[in-house]
């Protein structure tokens, strides 16, 4: 399967989807590395998020250069707060700078936004976690949500799905795609998550280990979840990327076992 995330050039510090860049060349939508920043061990060196002890003057110096490469200032970012829900905001320019220079400031919880405007950037933040980046060519509508096992069992893609809809955005247009996170090989769980998963998606996404363990792919979840949604399987990509493994390319919570640093989602429109 062709990756639908690549590297732009050899000195680039994220993937990005070329495809969806080709739709609209206003859009930059994308996923970042660990690869070219200031952040010291453990969070070396592009460490994108401030809710970890990393220093704070590191991260935004980051963020600075991921913004000149974008062309979307760090004062145009918008951040929700991540607390593994399902909650969904829609941004407007009176969002921007919101988390965009320090967490506090974070759209409370929040873990999915959408826009159709310009010069916002809507950005999520990931270390294990799936990223869902969401583009209805037709309507110019714009999200991205955090997906962790809570925020997925939770549904957030449907909220995200539900949301466009309110916009008037046909869920049959949806572009979505699920972005580098924990691959099912490496992501063992154990009842208390399986339980929250109907039984039928338990037999599409999961893989008995032994007694009481299971090998949950997160992402294939996702999908499910969005084809109940009316989201259509020849719209929705998913990477080959596996953030664990890929110990190179990405941060990762359980196989650094909590002291990492934190990728960035984003997707937005320049001016």
């Amino acid at each position: 399967m062709q990756e639908i995330f690549v590297r732009q050039n050899k000195n680039s510090c994220y993937l990005h989807i070329e495809k969806w860049h080709r739709l609209d060349s206003r859009l930059r939508v994308g996923f970042t590395m660990r690869l070219g920043g200031v952040s010291e061990p453990p969070y070396d060196t592009f460490n994108l998020g401030f809710n970890v002890t990393d220093d704070d003057e590191h991260v935004v110096a980051n963020r600075k250069r991921l913004a000149e490469k974008l062309s979307i200032p760090l004062q145009h970012w918008v951040g929700g707060e991540q607390v593994h829900g399902n909650h969904v905001c829609i941004i407007h320019q009176g969002d921007r700078n919101r988390g965009a220079h320090n967490y506090r400031t974070s759209i409370e919880g929040v873990d999915g936004l959408i826009t159709n405007e310009l010069g916002i950037l809507c950005t999520a933040f990931f270390a294990d976690c799936v990223p869902l980046f969401f583009y209805d060519p037709t309507t110019g509508y714009i999200g991205i949500a955090h997906a962790g096992w809570k925020g997925t069992v939770r549904r957030i893609a449907e909220k995200m799905v539900q949301t466009f809809s309110s916009q008037g955005v046909d869920p049959a247009h949806l572009l979505v795609t699920i972005g580098p996170s924990i691959s099912q090989e490496k992501y063992e769980v154990d009842d208390n998550v399986m339980q929250h998963i109907d039984e039928n998606l338990q037999k599409k996404t999961g893989i008995q280990r032994g007694h009481h363990r299971y090998l949950l792919d997160l992402k294939q979840l996702n999908v499910e979840i969005l084809l109940q949604c009316g989201v259509i399987r020849h719209n929705i990509e998913v990477t080959n990327y596996c953030t664990y493994t890929d110990d190179n390319l990405f941060f990762s919570h359980r196989r650094d076992h909590g002291k990492t640093g934190r990728m960035l989602g984003f997707i937005g429109y320049t001016l």
